[in-house]
């Protein structure tokens, strides 16, 4: 109804100064008097219950002013003033209300997601009770698929948990019996019995909703740029007005200044300013919640961050496939890839991505069996094949050095068994966002002082994500209570945006001043608790919308700004005697068509932080991130060669060659095309020509080793591989992958995300 009630309050004013204006030029001067201050009264009253309201909330606002303008006019007959002052009031009010219709922070996503049903164990074989009916002791059973209803303890079954709704994990979680589990998780293995060890209102996920509900009705709301800038320019008009009036004793000299004092540039200029620059974001593919969420993230200065799935990818990806020795890499997968493509387990998924994006030709597997919790099994190409957990038995220095490098890396690893023999690993991780660390630059150069790391994950997890990306503290194993006190100890320093995409992160974004959810791939609860959203899976839109929401908002303080000022001059001419209310009613409407032509240049994308890439760059930068993904499997080649360095010539020269091959007639192609063609259009696109130059200087490198297996190779082509070769070369092999992996890496942070991660 308020929505309706503005629009009717504009559009009442706008008939009573249209009609005004249309009798005047008609020569009826007396009924557009009339019809003029029809209008001027009709905006009294709204106004006056704005000041109300205002006054009860403890503030005195914008539209105090605006009030004093419209008696002013009517008490000194200038009614075409009033209603060129209602046109205005009634603008941007609705402009405002425009901007702000979906500030309110809803969490409805968050409470419709609690669990409501539980299976408990009877006489019957089991019955779905309503979750409040559960009590302490009970024995449930939790279907496949299904929401954990209240804390229990596994019994008898091992239950596979996916946790991201509270931890943020992305991963499935194993849960022997004996061991507790929590509200609120999905079952994502078969049933497994629970006994209950809470009630539903004393379960952890009971615990977020109120801790979200809490969080919403402590929070603040945010106090209008327009009201700030008042909360001086009132007390100011007064004083100006009554010095006026005393030391001239003419009153139409205080009303003159009240009239050319109505804040218009507040009142329009500034909700301008903002609603465009609403518009803008949301071109950019996020949504802002109002005008409010848009002015505050434009002076925000610090930055929390969530780690899984707004700094990394929010699923798994492998990272690594290393070969049992005599087992090819592209084999493993190729096999791996061939029982996993029948699997909805989430690494499953992973392997057969990998072996997509790879190139790699996936055949079909027979007799496939999926055993929850142990991996799946076929045959492949007449070969039976495991893939999943390591089988017993299998133990030996590789698997267990394997074993130490996944803890050192904190990876996931899928054994692959081929006939029974252990063939490799395949490592898998939660990859950072390609386009993370230059965002997190670009948000530095915008004003952000201080950014943080938040995460329920690991210790070690979250420090080897900050790693690489350079934040300033790292905040892990952190509960949702937990994250609501972090966000709050930073809220209370300075102006702070909070960055999420899991349910967990609902109350940490509704305690930030600003709070922003991933929402292409995040939760609702998150997407509804959040100030603004991101509905593309990139996180370089963040930066985007500050980069626009600080540009809005310096326009709206210039244009209001500007237009006080002048309207300070006017107010002295009015004191002086020099400027009458009708006079300075037209000198008001001329400033305040000025400010808010100026206000909306806040549609204008501006320069921001981001580089802009015209179209030939953006199709080379493309080109070359699609290579890369081509060029992957040949780094892996390399250190396989070089592992293999300690077996027979016979076995070792092929591999070489074939090494030597793909080096030079794609990888040494590949570099050649990058310095030709992509670093001159970067080095224009950057305004530095010796911005590519480090990049340079590692293609120099890479040319240099390869040059150096080919003299090895021709010395082993005229008297074989000589012992006296192998240090240099295993030197030689691990040095290219060492080099190309770094400068893959840094390519495609540095300049292929400027153009967006590749979807892999």
């Amino acid at each position: 109804m308020k929505r309706f009630g503005l629009a009717a309050f504009l559009g009442v004013t706008l008939v009573a100064l249209t009609a005004g204006g249309v009798l005047r030029l008609a020569g009826l001067g007396e009924a557009a008097e009339v019809c003029w201050a029809a209008g001027t009264v009709v905006a009294v009253v709204p106004a006056l219950w704005w000041v109300v309201s205002a006054l009860r909330a403890g503030r005195l606002g914008v539209d105090a002013i605006a009030v004093l303008a419209l008696v002013g006019a009517l008490a000194v007959g200038e009614y075409l003033a009033g209603a060129l002052i209602a046109v205005m009031l009634a603008t941007g009010r609705a402009l405002e209300e425009y901007a702000l219709r979906r500030a309110r922070r809803d969490l409805t996503a968050l409470y419709e997601r609690a669990p409501r049903w539980a299976h408990r164990h009877g006489s019957d074989g089991g019955a779905r009770v309503d979750v409040s009916e559960v009590r302490r002791g009970d024995l449930l059973v939790v279907p496949a698929g299904e929401l954990v209803p209240v804390d229990g303890v596994v019994v008898r079954h091992e239950a596979v948990l996916d946790e991201s709704a509270l931890t943020g994990e992305p991963l499935p979680v194993e849960h022997l019996a004996g061991e507790s589990v929590r509200s609120g998780v999905v079952n994502a293995g078969p049933a497994f019995d629970l006994r209950a060890t809470g009630t539903a209102e004393e379960s952890t996920y009971a615990g977020v909703v109120r801790l979200a509900r809490e969080t919403e009705a402590d929070t603040a709301p945010v106090v209008r740029l327009a009201d700030r800038f008042a909360a001086w320019f009132l007390p100011l008009t007064l004083v100006v007005a009554g010095l006026a009036w005393a030391l001239s004793g003419d009153a139409v000299r205080a009303v003159a200044v009240l009239v050319v004092a109505t804040p218009c540039p507040l009142l329009l200029a500034a909700p301008a300013a903002i609603a465009s620059g609403l518009s803008r974001t949301a071109r950019t593919g996020v949504v802002v919640k109002g005008g409010g969420a848009l002015e505050t993230l434009g002076r925000a200065r610090t930055l929390v961050l969530d780690k899984t799935g707004t700094l990394t990818r929010g699923r798994p990806e492998v990272v690594d496939v290393v070969p049992a020795p005599g087992h090819p890499a592209e084999e493993v997968l190729r096999l791996a890839a061939a029982v996993d493509q029948v699997s909805s387990h989430v690494l499953a998924a992973a392997v057969v991505r990998s072996a997509t994006w790879r190139g790699l030709d996936v055949p079909a597997a027979a007799e496939v069996q999926e055993e929850p919790g142990r991996g799946t099994a076929g045959v492949v190409e007449g070969r039976q094949v495991q893939v999943g957990k390591a089988p017993p038995g299998t133990s030996s220095p590789w698997t267990a050095t394997q074993r130490s490098r996944a803890a050192l890396d904190s990876a996931m690893t899928v054994w692959v068994c081929v006939n029974g023999e252990l063939a490799g690993v395949i490592f898998l991780r939660d990859a950072v966002r390609t386009d993370a660390a230059r965002t997190l630059r670009r948000l530095r150069t915008a004003g952000i002082e201080r950014i943080v790391m938040l995460t329920g994950d690991h210790v070690e997890v979250a420090e080897s994500v900050a790693a690489v990306l350079d934040v300033d503290e790292v905040l892990a194993e952190r509960t949702p209570a937990q994250k609501v006190a972090g966000v709050r100890a930073e809220a209370g320093r300075a102006t702070t945006v909070m960055v999420g995409d899991g349910v967990n992160d609902a109350p940490a974004l509704a305690a930030a001043q600003v709070g922003v959810a991933m929402g292409a791939r995040g939760s609702a609860a998150s997407t509804q608790a959040a100030d603004v959203v991101l509905t593309t899976d990139r996180l370089d839109r963040l930066a985007d919308a500050m980069d626009v929401a600080r540009r809005a908002r310096r326009i709206a303080v210039q244009s209001a700004g500007a237009g006080m000022g002048l309207s300070l001059l006017a107010m002295l001419a009015a004191a002086l005697g020099a400027l009458p209310p009708a006079s300075g009613a037209l000198l008001q409407e001329a400033i305040d068509v000025a400010v808010t032509l100026n206000a909306l240049r806040a549609l204008s994308g501006g320069h921001g932080t981001r580089v802009p890439v015209d179209a030939p760059t953006g199709d080379l930068l493309h080109r070359f991130d699609e290579e890369h993904a081509r060029l992957r499997p040949a780094l892996d080649l390399l250190r396989e060669t070089a592992d293999a360095l300690d077996r027979p010539s016979a076995v070792v020269l092929p591999r070489l060659r074939r090494v030597h091959d793909v080096l030079v007639d794609e990888v040494l192609p590949h570099e050649r095309a990058e310095e030709s063609r992509l670093y001159p259009a970067l080095g224009g696109l950057l305004g530095d020509p010796e911005a590519t130059a480090p990049m340079s200087r590692a293609h120099a490198e890479i040319g240099r080793l390869v040059a150096r297996l080919g003299r090895h190779l021709e010395l082993a082509s005229a008297r074989g591989l000589l012992p006296e070769q192998v240090d240099d070369l295993r030197a030689c092999l691990y040095g290219l992958h060492a080099v190309l992996t770094l400068h893959f890496a840094q390519e495609e942070e540095a300049y292929f995300s400027l153009v967006g991660q590749r979807e892999e």
